[in-house]
């Protein structure tokens, strides 16, 4: 599933995706988002710290993960919504709509 396009069809005007850590923290896209999807790990590393960021911006997310241990997320992260992959486009815009306190547009 192509989530770039996915976002794209559903109204995003500017989808931005990272591939590491170090290119989220160069362009210091925390503050730059309206929505993010965020996966839990982002070239080997925890991308744990980069949701706390924002979270404390205000930046409305989701994860979007193929981990199972998820223990963590629900105590750190208890009002965030955790897709789990293999998820359908429906179930990822419909988190996205919901974090950012919308319905999602059919």
């Amino acid at each position: 599933m192509d989530v770039e396009q996915l976002c794209r069809d559903y109204g995003a005007g500017d989808v931005v995706v990272a591939r590491d850590l170090a290119e989220v923290d160069r362009q210091s896209i925390a503050s730059r988002f309206d929505a993010a999807i965020v996966d839990l790990m982002l070239g080997g590393t925890s991308t744990l710290d980069f949701a706390s960021r924002l979270r404390e911006s205000g930046v409305p997310f989701v994860f979007a993960s193929g981990c199972s241990d998820m223990d963590e997320i629900k105590v750190t992260f208890p009002d965030v919504r955790l897709v789990t992959k293999p998820y359908s486009g429906d179930d990822l815009v419909e988190a996205v709509a919901s974090a950012c306190g919308r319905r999602p547009v059919v």
